[in-house]
């Protein structure tokens, strides 16, 4: 049920080998918190812009109330350094998140295949 309090996330996929990473994060903000929603993605590109090993890092957004979040990093340790950074803070900011999402945040691991831009440093 929507207005049901929740975990901030849910966390699916494996981290497999090595190499290339990513996360996509699914976000539904509820009706009538999409200005927070777009001021908490604002909070956490401010934390990302001094991350080194985060590379392109991308917030958008799907329709009125569907958010999402693309980052890629060089590595799995540089991935977990994001986490354990200040964007995955506010992700673990269970009251935040029950506040202004219709259900918990879906991050997706990925492994990045193939890409045409810089992944970290």
């Amino acid at each position: 049920m929507a207005d049901a309090p929740h975990r901030g996330v849910i966390l699916t996929g494996e981290n497999g080998a090595d190499g290339h990473k990513a996360f996509y994060i699914h976000i539904e903000a509820r009706p009538g918190k999409e200005d927070a929603v777009v001021d908490m993605l604002r909070d956490i590109y401010g934390c990302v812009l001094g991350e080194p090993g985060t590379g392109p890092w991308f917030a958008v957004r799907y329709s009125p109330q569907v958010f999402g979040i693309f980052e890629a990093f060089p590595t799995i340790a540089a991935r977990d350094a994001h986490v354990a950074g200040g964007g995955g803070d506010i992700f673990r900011d269970n009251a935040r998140m029950n506040d202004l999402l219709t259900r918990p945040a879906h991050v997706y691991r990925l492994d990045v295949l193939l890409n045409k831009s810089t992944i970290g440093e």
